[in-house]
């Protein structure tokens, strides 16, 4: 694997790390509350700028490119967490 290449990562991997980008993005959100079927930008107050950077440090973090026409399936704990393991899993599905 190549420092460009997507790094596969378990879901509770991908889990903690959706979960440390956004304590970075909001710091002052209580993400133990997080429901993970509701969208960030509701939970947490995001704005757009807000979203944008939280795609850019998963890019970052996970050399995973994500168009501008997925962050729809991004949007939620469970969705992006999903979206990610498909990203970084060939094959399509993350380990848990």
């Amino acid at each position: 694997m190549t420092a460009d290449e997507p790094r596969s990562m378990t879901a509770d991997e991908l889990r903690a790390l959706v979960l440390r980008v956004l304590g970075n993005i909001a710091p002052e959100a209580d993400l133990a509350r997080l429901a993970p079927d509701v969208s960030f930008r509701e939970q947490l107050d995001l704005d757009s700028m807000d979203f944008l950077n939280f795609a850019i440090a998963l890019h970052e973090a996970l050399h995973v490119d994500i168009p501008e026409a997925d962050y729809a399936r991004i949007a939620t704990l469970d969705g992006c967490v999903e979206y990610l393991g498909a990203r970084t899993h060939p094959e399509g599905s993350a380990g848990s």
